[in-house]
């Protein structure tokens, strides 16, 4: 088998990998700090984004406002976030982590710290060159999965 096929093939099977992971649930030890995965990866954009509104969330997730709406009111009833009203915009709320939605970002970042530490191992080891040559491959792989999916 030539490289060009093996790197399609090696492609494919991550991207069915991705598509059909088998945990769905992260579990940070204890009630209160076991998560969806789009839930951890909300309080994720929240933490990285304090005050964002949910339907910018929604755009950057490309998910619709209905979905960011039924997760956010699941996370403000565990007392994860807090809304906050705009004072430019009334109509709009801005979203917070409350303490335990900042000790499950941590826990969060400590996760992909911890599991993902061979990844970044192996970035540091590559050049500029072949850094760009990845992110290539990767934006267009976006792409087709777009348009795939």
């Amino acid at each position: 088998m030539n490289t060009k096929n093996n790197v399609l093939e090696s492609f494919i099977s991550m991207t069915e990998k991705v598509a059909n992971g088998k945990t769905n649930v992260l579990d940070f030890g204890s009630e209160n700090m076991r998560f969806y995965r789009g839930e951890i990866h909300m309080i994720k954009m929240i933490g990285d984004n304090p005050g964002i509104h949910s339907s910018e969330m929604a755009r950057k997730f490309g998910i619709t406002r209905a979905v960011v709406y039924k997760t956010v009111l699941k996370l403000e009833k565990r007392a994860l976030i807090i809304k906050v009203n705009d004072e430019v915009d009334k109509k709009k709320t801005k979203l917070f982590l409350t303490e335990d939605g900042e000790k499950a970002y941590k826990s969060h970042e400590q996760y992909h710290n911890n599991f993902d530490k061979a990844l970044f191992n192996f970035l540091d080891s590559l050049n500029n060159e072949e850094l760009q040559l990845i992110q290539k491959f990767l934006i267009y792989s976006n792409k087709l999965i777009d348009n795939h999916f």
